[in-house]
């Protein structure tokens, strides 16, 4: 039973009670007004409805007061019992008196059915109100605790949402700390990288620096030697020039022809091997390209014969270039 079907059940007790009250009080004042005429003097017998009314009025306080202390949870002592049994034997005996006096068996009980029940409802609408009071007392200490529950349960749903937020927070926060380490370890792995290439790179670049200066010189020495070795010869030529000029020339001619001859056939066997599978060495392909360089093939074609890269083919062209142009001027000048 909830809370409103209690207190409907507490109004409807209140109405009965209050509707018996005011019956047995009519019936009261109906019933005993006449017989205190009768033993009141005369010039009294307008008091005669006092009596009954302040008997009956005892009975109201009784009832009301008894109505608001069982409603409060309290309990007035012994006196208010002993009014209330004082107010409705009062009111018993005053019903019944006048039958009594009759010896009106009939009367007696017909009149006593008033105050009887005025009594007994008394007692018992006290009992039923302190009953009523109990439970709701004990309904709102289950609604209180239940709410109790209710907003613990609440709170701990809150502590628990809250402590699940602030752990997705702590991880969301230690996730983006990884990333961030990671990409700065990523980053300094691509700028260490970076600087291994550049240092590479470098290293490369004074190797080739190294390889190209080391060239340089050869070249210088070897055109050195060049150089001496046909000042030499022409000293020698010159010395010799007018005993054997003729014998020289024949010689020269003789040699000059095998040597074109051997040129030609070295020139067309280099030539003729093909594109080089492998890398020929330094000579051979200083050969190659001076071979290619006379037949007058182009850089890439010469590179593709020695395996070695066109810069160092332009090179070598270079130099032939050089010498032919070298060896022209030494001839103009003679």
């Amino acid at each position: 039973m909830n809370s409103v079907q209690i207190r409907s059940a507490e109004r409807a007790l209140s109405v009965g009670t209050w509707l018996i009250v005011a019956g047995a009080m009519l019936f009261s004042i109906l019933t005993v007004t006449p017989l205190m005429e009768r033993h009141t003097p005369d010039g009294f017998k307008w008091t005669a409805p006092i009596l009954p009314l302040v008997v009956d009025a005892a009975v109201v306080i009784v009832v009301r007061l008894d109505a608001v202390l069982a409603r409060l949870g309290g309990h007035g002592g012994r006196w208010p019992v002993v009014l209330r049994w004082m107010t409705g034997c009062m009111t018993l005996a005053l019903n019944v008196a006048d039958s009594a006096l009759k010896k009106e068996l009939v009367g007696v009980a017909v009149h006593a059915v008033a105050p009887l029940l005025l009594i007994v409802t008394a007692e018992t609408g006290l009992a039923y109100r302190q009953a009523i009071t109990a439970a709701l007392t004990a309904q709102e200490a289950r609604q209180k605790a239940e709410q109790a529950e209710r907003e613990q349960a609440a709170a701990q749903r809150r502590e628990t949402a809250e402590r699940r937020d602030r752990e997705e927070r702590e991880q969301a926060a230690q996730l983006v700390r990884e990333q961030r380490d990671h990409e700065a370890l990523l980053a300094r792995e691509q700028t260490a990288r970076e600087e291994a290439a550049r240092r590479e790179e470098r290293e490369r670049a004074e190797a080739r620096e190294r390889a190209e200066r080391e060239t340089r010189e050869r070249r210088e020495r070897e055109r050195e030697q060049q150089q001496a070795e046909r000042e030499r010869l022409e000293r020698e030529a010159t010395a010799r020039r007018a005993a054997e000029r003729r014998e020289r020339d024949e010689r020269e001619r003789r040699v000059q022809a095998e040597r074109q001859e051997r040129a030609e056939r070295d020139r067309a066997a280099l030539l003729a091997a093909g594109p080089a599978t492998e890398k020929q060495s330094e000579e051979k392909a200083r050969a190659t390209a001076r071979a290619a360089f006379e037949a007058g093939l182009a850089v890439r074609a010469a590179a593709e014969l020695t395996g070695w890269s066109v810069g160092w083919i332009s090179t070598r062209y270079q130099e032939l270039r050089d010498d032919s142009t070298t060896r022209a001027l030494e001839g103009a000048s003679q």
